[in-house]
């Protein structure tokens, strides 16, 4: 028995697109309005889908529960599975003590707050996006600059603006994985345009940083290092994302502008040591941190270096071919070619495949266990410990276990039901101005969710259909997604919550967001200007 899709079950395609919406803006207000959290969202977010698809959408009611129970199934393996070990990785180091010479190792190259805002806010904050994501990095460069002595608004906002260059590969590549997984695009080629778009905006968020906090004049003392860490961190992660996948351009771009960073400022010191007005001199030296010798700094930074190693050897393609072959294929009964889609939105009357494949071995995150390991080796951690701080984890990791599986499960939902195509027939009305508005889609998918993640997952299909509507590639207005949601990061709820805790700004989240949101409105401005340009006359550019 088949079900084919209804893409204007009421009496126009505006209500069509509005009860389409219902999810979408109750994930609005009770993220943006009513603070929930992000479980609460995510779970009363996909029963609404549920309920318009079955009550509006008329689809049978054991078709949505299996096409959100797949999606449920995918946001816990594979994507749950590489949050968990990413972070697995990270807490090890943390309970070994290793973290704290890992930042410090940073911490004591410069005492001027421009050059550490360089070093921590923007090329460590991004290694910790692209090793974990998920919040991780502006809690701890935020707490680490507060430390330092910064002042906690500027922490707090120069960490989220910082946080634009890596979001769209964060944690592993998983914005990239899930955007493949719900558009049917293939995510090499995801990779490659974010590669062709992000970097743009990555070469200018050092200057763009230093700027907010010191003024042109005081800029222009530390262009020099403003310039390397952009273009190196912009150059890398343009190769990377170009010519070996989604999982490592975050870390390869961030170690490569810690690295240059590092090596310059050894050789290169700026005219004067700026500091906050009315700032103690005192309060702002690093040299009173400890020194470490070669030994120490090699253990610190051996987790993700071995992290790396594994994600690279992975992503081989001789080895990933080694490693699929015991990928389990399932095809869900009741769901796999059960549901029919039909013009506009295909040319002929398609069968949706439904195929949950256990790629166990090959998995991302398969190779962050074993990298955990490797790690705990290094470490001198044993199998007690090693366990305890797996436990400890996955403890800590509860409500993105209950989140992440509840979006994915909306996501599946909303494209097997033709929500999502609805919501693109409407969207099409735009015609060829909708490349700049796929930007968009993506800045308020994050800024709901606070996750590129989510938004890949709740408008990559969305994006894909609309962009084929108005006979652009679809590779292009996916991207997009990812690359305008960056800019949404910074002005979500929860990354301003995230912000505001680990800076001892809770009950200034109105003062933070004031901080961030001009800044994220022109950087989304940016994006889907050259989305449009890309569309239509940068279109050489699309892989």
């Amino acid at each position: 028995m088949t079900w084919t899709q209804e893409y204007v079950p009421l009496a126009s395609t505006f209500l069509s697109a509005l009860a389409a919406a219902i999810p979408i803006i109750i994930i609005f207000y009770l993220l943006a309005i009513r603070r929930s959290p992000g479980q609460v969202a995510g779970i009363t977010a996909l029963i609404a889908a549920f309920l318009v698809a079955v009550l509006i959408y008329k689809m049978p009611v054991s078709t949505a529960f299996l096409s959100a129970l797949m999606g449920i199934a995918y946001g816990i393996f594979p994507i749950f599975w590489i949050v968990l070990t990413a972070i697995f990785i990270y807490n090890m180091t943390v309970e070994t003590g290793k973290f704290d010479i890992l930042k410090n190792s940073i911490a004591t190259i410069t005492d001027d707050r421009r050059l550490q805002a360089l070093l921590i806010a923007f090329a460590f904050g991004a290694f910790l996006e692209g090793a974990a994501g998920f919040g991780t990095p502006v809690a701890i460069s935020a707490g680490m600059l507060v430390g330092l002595g910064f002042n906690p608004l500027y922490a707090a906002g120069l960490c989220l603006i910082a946080n634009t260059a890596p979001v769209a590969f964060g944690g592993i590549g998983i914005p990239i994985i899930v955007a493949g997984q719900v558009t049917g695009i293939d995510t090499f080629k995801i990779s490659q345009m974010v590669g062709r778009q992000l970097p743009f905006l990555s070469a200018i968020i050092p200057i763009w940083l230093i700027v907010l906090m010191s003024g042109w004049k005081a800029t222009w003392e530390v262009m020099p290092a403003c310039l390397l860490a952009g273009l190196s961190f912009a150059s890398v992660q343009y190769l990377s994302a170009n010519y070996l996948g989604p999982e490592l351009p975050d870390i390869l771009s961030s170690l490569a502008a810690i690295l240059s960073l590092t090596i310059f400022l050894n050789a290169w010191k700026p005219a004067t040591i700026w500091r906050f007005p009315g700032e103690q001199a005192s309060k702002a030296k690093a040299t009173t941190l400890p020194a470490y010798s070669a030994g120490e700094l090699i253990t610190a930074w051996a987790p993700f270096i071995i992290l790396t190693v594994m994600v690279i050897l992975w992503g081989l393609k001789p080895v990933k071919a080694i490693l699929d072959a015991p990928t389990l294929s399932i095809y869900v009964p009741g769901l796999h070619n059960a549901v029919t889609q039909v013009a506009p939105i295909v040319k002929a009357p398609t069968p949706m495949s439904a195929v949950y494949k256990i790629n166990w071995l090959s998995a991302a995150g398969t190779a962050l266990f074993i990298a955990s390991i490797l790690s705990a080796m290094v470490l001198g951690i044993g199998p007690g410990q090693f366990f305890s701080i797996l436990g400890k984890t996955f403890k800590q990791l509860t409500k993105p276990l209950i989140t992440i599986p509840a979006v994915l499960g909306l996501a599946y939902i909303m494209n097997y039901s033709g929500m999502s195509s609805s919501l693109g027939l409407f969207l099409a009305g735009t015609g060829s101005f909708f490349p700049f508005f796929s930007a968009w889609l993506g800045w308020l998918g994050v800024f709901l969710t606070g996750s590129d993640t989510s938004a890949n997952a709740l408008f990559g299909n969305l994006q894909s259909v609309t962009a084929q509507q108005v006979g652009v590639d679809p590779t292009l207005t996916v991207a997009a997604n990812s690359s305008g949601g960056v800019t949404g990061k910074m002005i979500s709820p929860q990354s301003i919550v995230v912000a505001t805790a680990a800076t001892g700004l809770v009950g200034k989240e109105g003062d933070l967001f004031s901080f961030t949101v001009m800044h994220s409105i022109i950087l989304a401005i940016i994006v889907g200007i050259m989305t449009y340009l890309q569309a239509y006359i940068l279109s050489w550019m699309i892989p």
